[in-house]
């Protein structure tokens, strides 16, 4: 492929105050330039993250040495090449996870973060893999272990981390129960692989987690709600059973009996991705690319529902995310190789 000419300035979205979706602005920002070991990536897709919310709030502040700009996973094609960088070419179609800096028609990039674009995913469904598969490597993979046979329950299973979450335990032979809020998520989770799913606005998930496991409960709990769920999810655990922290949408502190983690050998751990080192994320790239890309390739693991915007509309796709009706996962279509990105 002839090289790209790239433009001195590029489109993109920034945060103007923390605030609403309405301070997600379009303007005109320099083009950022690889440095040693990263890439450029012309964006022509860009995953929306509950991550991205938490920065518009000015609740996740980006790391120092990082794009001010919001935007954590793309799909798009390698435009240049930093000092030393030989694992990628120009023209490469790729997937990436991004410090920063994703929503924007140019972003750059750690080369060990980057990953081919699968090749039978389009560049928008390729955008909502990197966020979700690179937390659930390090999370339910890594540190919880997931392994065949297990039951998982995962809160949000409708969601962006939740259904890929399913797939996983579809992946690795394990059962997902998921929970949800209406019959159509529900038909989503299931489409995804779940098991069982629990409506958490008219069931008890506990109750019906024991009861969906013979009393025993579940060996994997993964959780973006926090506030009281957390004790609830004690009393859901089997023993030996581990609870992955991933957010806290309903609340950062929790009154949680000791006893029980005491008593059933239970394990609570929270992670975020963000400041993860470069070779950390580089390690995840490589687990991820050995087992499960193939899987992807193979069709095994599918593509989620998909809502898109054009990049200008940033503020609409986080108005979408935040709605309750929201299910899947949200992408900003930005460009391509064969039009200019301005």
């Amino acid at each position: 492929m002839a090289s790209m000419t790239i433009p001195d300035q590029m489109r993109a979205i920034e945060i103007s105050a923390p605030g609403g979706p309405e301070v997600l602005t379009p303007t005109i920002a320099p083009t950022p330039k690889p440095g040693p070991g990263e890439v450029l990536i012309a964006v022509c897709a860009a995953g929306v993250n509950g991550p991205d919310i938490s920065q518009r709030q000015g609740a996740y502040p980006p790391p120092a040495d990082s794009s001010p700009l919001p935007g954590l996973e793309v799909s798009g094609i390698i435009a240049a090449l930093g000092e030393g960088e030989t694992r990628f070419a120009p023209g490469d179609e790729v997937v990436a996870l991004c410090n920063g800096g994703g929503y924007a028609a140019y972003v750059a990039v750690p080369a060990g973060q980057v990953l081919p674009k699968p090749k039978n995913w389009s560049h928008i469904e390729a955008a909502t893999l990197p966020e979700t598969f690179f937390t659930l490597q390090q999370t339910l993979i890594e540190r919880a272990g997931l392994t065949t046979g297990q039951t998982v329950l995962v809160h949000g299973g409708s969601g962006g981390i939740g259904a890929s979450a399913i797939q996983l335990c579809r992946l690795f032979g394990a059962t997902a129960i998921a929970t949800i809020s209406s019959g159509q998520k529900a038909e989503y989770a299931r489409a995804m692989g779940a098991a069982h799913t629990i409506d958490y606005t008219s069931e008890d998930f506990v109750e019906r987690t024991r009861a969906l496991t013979e009393g025993r409960g579940a060996d994997i709990v993964i959780d973006i709600i926090g506030g009281d769920y957390a004790n609830r999810n004690l009393k859901a655990c089997a023993y030996g059973g581990h609870i992955i922290q991933l957010a806290i949408r309903g609340g950062a502190k929790a009154e949680i009996n000791l006893g029980l983690i005491l008593m059933n050998a239970l394990t609570v751990s929270g992670s975020t991705l963000r400041p993860q080192s470069a070779a950390t994320k580089a390690r995840f790239a490589q687990a991820l690319r050995a087992r499960i890309w193939p899987a992807i390739e193979a069709g095994t693991i599918i593509p989620p529902h998909i809502m898109t915007f054009p990049l200008e509309s940033a503020a609409d796709a986080h108005r979408a995310m935040e709605a309750p009706d929201h299910y899947g996962k949200i992408v900003l279509m930005v460009g391509d190789h064969e039009r200019s990105p301005l």
